[in-house]
């Protein structure tokens, strides 16, 4: 029979779609009362070659990263962090209203990667205040490997490699946060 337990904390990061490189690094500022100074990060990467999503409200180019933040949270934390994402797009949008930024908040653990959404889908779970969570990746063989439904954009060997990289990083805090 299992317990009720209280779940590990986890390693936050954010994936960040931007027009213009570097933007997202003066609002990171922000959530560092919550997260954490940024400790990991990829590769900017040029995301118009993944999706035509936001091209009309933001334009091409896009330029995406992955931001991994210092101090681990507990999971439950995930859709509140969703709201101020979306608070943060709206406040630095354009005033015609598109956006300049596009944030979008998750978490890892030993064994998963989940990312948040506003969106509904099969594979989707209702978190609470109009945020779901899917299961992005998960760690298995010794690296995170892609589900059917995963964005293209997270199957690539380098999105893999920092997930990979964030996730020792997050095995070492974890081990020393006990």
């Amino acid at each position: 029979m299992s317990h009720p337990k209280n779940p590990k904390p986890v390693l936050y990061f954010m994936a960040v779609a931007e027009k213009e490189k570097g933007v997202f690094l003066s609002i990171a500022r922000s959530f560092e009362g919550d997260l954490g100074m940024i400790v990991l990060q990829g590769t900017p990467f040029d995301f118009s070659s993944f999706t035509t999503y936001y091209n009309e409200e933001m334009g091409k180019p896009l330029w995406k990263n992955f931001y991994f933040f210092e101090k681990l949270r507990e999971p439950e934390f995930l859709p509140e962090l969703k709201h101020r994402c979306y608070q943060v797009e709206r406040v630095t949008a354009l005033p015609e209203g598109n956006r300049t930024v596009n944030i979008d908040p998750g978490y890892l653990n030993l064994a998963k990667v989940v990312l948040s959404t506003f969106k509904d889908y099969a594979h989707r779970i209702y978190l609470g205040n109009s945020v779901y969570a899917e299961v992005t990746l998960i760690y298995k063989e010794r690296c995170f490997q892609s589900l059917p439904w995963t964005y293209p954009d997270y199957k690539t060997p380098q999105t893999l490699e920092i997930f990979n990289k964030a996730r020792v990083y997050y095995k070492k805090r974890i081990h020393a946060y006990r």
